[in-house]
């Protein structure tokens, strides 16, 4: 009798079960993308170890230092932060993307906390002109400016703008974020490392051999992600699931003999780097700017500015919207160009709700204390394991959230095994250059500089920027000669040439020119 009925009580699981699982299928979309729970699990796991640099890295761009008593607050807000954007992409967009602290906005935060735009900025100030960049690129995301024609939907100013990019720019886009991952990989590996005569060189390996303790170190990194990238490869040629997992944490194993891995990190025995997280949360949540708190700060201390900074801070607002937008808008379409998600037109899916979640992470961010929530290229990560779904993202949110608690752990995986995973996202990245029309001239130059410039200026930004002005310089010298040629030769049956740069084009390209030319500071 009571085996009969363990019987029926482990059917009935089985049954809720199985109900659970088919709900989750259903809200994500898992087999209708030809994926699997297995897979999105694992593609999230990838993410979240690809990124997982950024809850330390990011407390050191902003604050500097883990003796500041801010340092701790600022690694909550960046977990946090990563782990309400990632939902947000979860659970809204539905898409495979992971957000968390953007790299170079962090660095500017912390210039503009350090003074270098002319002003004491406090950490407040800050965190509320950020906030207001989040604000407007959250209105330019929902307010709608017109109707799709085919389909009678509402078009946002964010679409609008997309839709305006030059095809040449926008199938460009995936492949220069793919050199641009792989170039991350590379340096935070120290593969590539700085040169004073060409300013970039390949790291010396004789010097792991060599008993020469800095050298050596950069040297064992490099053979780190070397050894993860080989393992990845490897594993992937055999079609091997977690492929990109198993590189990165077997890197992470023999990176602990070479120095590359700190145990000290693990045990706990770091300035800054504690298990004792209740002192974090407690120092978080403090509201005092000079006992550590950072929550709420562009309240409790951003609306006080300094004496005339106020011209300094709308262009400091302008470049984060900036920044942030061609930014969101470079990965995203890279990333769901790689993962096939995207439509005829080479715009991703669910893009407004994309948008959506980008800038709602932004606002939330600026009230946790800290910088710029974007959505990071290192979701290419989990991206090439097979994620398709919100469900890769809703995995690597509940790593971030657990890593709150567990930073020891996270801390301790080194940026150079992470940076493995980083360099095979660029090795698939790269089949999209057959996308490009090299054919013509005013393609293939836009096309060129978008990629090289993304790589060469390190911002994604920038190379979008310079790829819009040079499409819309070209293009326009070469339609004024075609059309004076047309009235030369209009009686010999000549046909007029068409303009072919969008209104969208020439305000983006104009936007571009003040990016680029327009002094921050006043």
């Amino acid at each position: 009798m009571e085996e009969r009925e363990n019987v029926q009580t482990n059917a009935q699981m089985s049954k809720q079960n199985s109900k659970f699982a088919r709900k989750m299928d259903q809200f994500w979309g898992v087999s209708r993308h030809g994926s699997s729970f297995k897979i999105e699990i694992f593609a999230g796991i990838a993410t979240f170890l690809a990124m997982a640099y950024i809850l330390t890295v990011n407390p050191n761009s902003i604050i500097g230092s883990t003796a500041d008593v801010r340092w701790s607050s600022v690694f909550i807000s960046t977990a946090f932060g990563a782990v309400i954007g990632t939902l947000l992409m979860a659970l809204l967009a539905k898409m495979p993307f992971a957000q968390a602290s953007g790299m170079g906005l962090n660095s500017m935060t912390g210039l503009i906390i350090g003074g270098a735009f002319g002003f004491s900025y406090s950490f407040g100030n800050a965190m509320f002109l950020i906030f207001i960049s989040g604000l407007i690129f959250l209105l330019l995301s929902i307010v709608p400016i017109g109707k799709d024609k085919k389909t009678g939907a509402y078009i946002t100013l964010r679409e609008k703008i997309f839709d305006g990019m030059p095809r040449a720019v926008r199938t460009a886009i995936p492949v220069g974020i793919g050199f641009f991952i792989a170039f991350i990989g590379f340096q935070n590996s120290k593969i590539i490392v700085d040169d004073q005569f060409t300013l970039l060189s390949l790291v010396d390996f004789k010097n792991a051999i060599l008993n020469k303790e800095g050298a050596r170190l950069l040297a064992n990194n490099a053979i780190v992600a070397l050894l993860g990238l080989a393992i990845i490869a490897v594993l992937s040629h055999y079609n091997v699931k977690g492929a990109v997992i198993i590189g990165v944490l077997v890197a992470t194993l023999f990176a602990w003999p070479l120095g590359v891995a700190d145990i000290d990190i693990l045990l706990g025995k770091k300035d800054g780097i504690s298990w004792k997280f209740w002192e974090n949360f407690k120092t978080f949540f403090n509201f005092k700017p000079e006992e550590g708190g950072v929550f709420f700060s562009l309240f409790t201390e951003g609306l006080k500015f300094p004496k005339e900074s106020i011209l300094t801070s709308i262009m400091i607002v302008i470049t984060f919207c900036m920044i942030d937008m061609f930014d969101t808008m470079g990965t995203v379409v890279g990333c769901a160009t790689n993962a096939g998600l995207i439509d005829e037109n080479g715009k991703p899916d669910h893009y407004n709700k994309i948008m959506y979640a980008d800038s709602i992470a932004t606002c939330t961010g600026a009230f946790l204390g800290t910088s710029t929530v974007t959505t990071f290229v290192e979701s290419g990560a989990g991206v090439a394991v097979g994620g398709k779904t919100g469900m890769t993202a809703f995995v690597a949110a509940i790593l971030f959230f657990l890593s709150i608690f567990l930073l020891p752990i996270f801390a301790f995986i080194p940026s150079a095994a992470a940076a493995s995973a980083l360099i095979w996202v660029g090795v698939l990245m790269i089949k999209n250059v057959k996308n490009i029309d090299f054919h013509s001239v005013k393609n293939a130059v836009p096309a060129f500089l978008t990629i090289i410039m993304m790589l060469l200026c390190y911002s994604i930004t920038d190379g979008i920027g310079i790829g819009i002005i040079s499409y819309v310089v070209l293009s326009t010298i070469i339609y004024v000669v075609d059309l004076i040629k047309y009235a030369i030769n209009k009686e010999k049956g000549a046909e007029k040439p068409k303009w072919e740069i969008s209104v969208v084009a020439l305000v983006v390209t104009f936007l571009f020119l003040i990016y680029f030319l327009v002094p921050t500071v006043f």
